[in-house]
């Protein structure tokens, strides 16, 4: 069992419920005789908190334990800066849907406190590199939990482009582009897109075509050691953007290729004791909860 003296706090800026929050988790920390170390964003949020301040980069390095407090899409940001550190990450969800941040602020202290106490589960959760290159040189790259996207950006124009898996030639596309998911993004914005939902632990990963210009094209799921390589036609007349977990974008040219592949270092994530993938499938996607005998 982990001991966790350590403690980071991140939590989503703008966000009344999530200051209030940060207040009650750091109050219960101290008492219960952990350091809390805050994130330096977080820090103006609580004026007077006498605390250790540190960027999110440090905090991998010093923390035992990471606890985010906002939605799903607060996790991807902290996943995407502190898995190089394997540092374990905890879910406080002051959020939507709450796939990845489990705990409600209702059963905070009961939660982490179990979790504190040893009473968790722990999941490694892989993530995805991606490369924007333009005749051998890289002009962008970046990471992402849930998925990297290939988009038109502001243009209303379809993409046209080839597709390749491990060096072999999938197919050519006209489309609003392409998403390239994990387990963990399938129930996000590849789920929207028609593509399947994917048990969290599956190695694989799913390429789900946006809106193509043809009825045949459909999802398709790889090895999740796949190189996929989207090489984007000259032809084209718009500038299309790649985006990270919607967050990270970097703009491409017609010419360009994007190459993603699995990110040798994997989230370490935690959840407590009754986490259940389809229980949460039920409550967030509106699933039946009867149980027929």
């Amino acid at each position: 069992m982990e001991h966790f003296r350590n403690i980071g706090l991140i939590g989503r800026l703008g966000s009344g419920r999530v200051v209030d929050t940060l207040r009650r988790l750091k109050r219960f920390l101290l008492d219960k005789g952990h350091t809390v170390i805050l994130e330096d964003a977080v820090a103006d949020l609580l004026p007077g908190h006498q605390l250790q301040v540190c960027s999110r980069a440090m905090m991998g390095e010093i923390c035992d334990l990471v606890i985010v407090v906002g939605g799903d899409g607060s996790l991807l940001g902290a996943a995407r800066a502190l898995c190089r550190y394997n540092v374990p990450v905890l879910g406080v969800n002051r959020g939507g849907l709450g796939f990845l941040t489990d705990i409600s602020p209702e059963e905070l202290e009961q939660r982490v406190g179990a979790v504190l106490a040893g009473e968790y589960m722990a999941e490694s959760r892989f993530l995805l590199d991606a490369f924007v290159c333009r005749d051998d040189e890289q002009l962008g790259n970046s990471e992402a939990l849930n998925d990297v996207v290939l988009h038109p950006g502001k243009s209303a124009r379809m993409i046209e482009f080839e597709l390749f898996v491990d060096g072999q030639f999938v197919y050519s596309q006209k489309s609003d582009g392409m998403i390239v998911a994990t387990p963990t993004g399938s129930t996000a914005y590849s789920l929207s897109a028609g593509g399947p939902i994917m048990h969290p632990k599956l190695d694989a990963v799913v390429l789900v075509p946006m809106f193509p210009h043809t009825l045949s094209s459909r999802p398709i799921v790889v090895e999740g050691n796949s190189e996929i390589r989207v090489v984007i036609s000259r032809q084209n007349e718009i500038y299309p953007q790649v985006s990270c977990d919607g967050q990270v974008h970097i703009a491409c040219a017609p010419g360009d290729t994007l190459i993603i592949r699995k990110k040798p270092q994997k989230l370490r994530l935690i959840h407590p004791l009754d986490h259940n993938f389809y229980a949460i499938c039920r409550s967030k996607l509106g699933w039946s909860s009867r149980l027929t005998e």
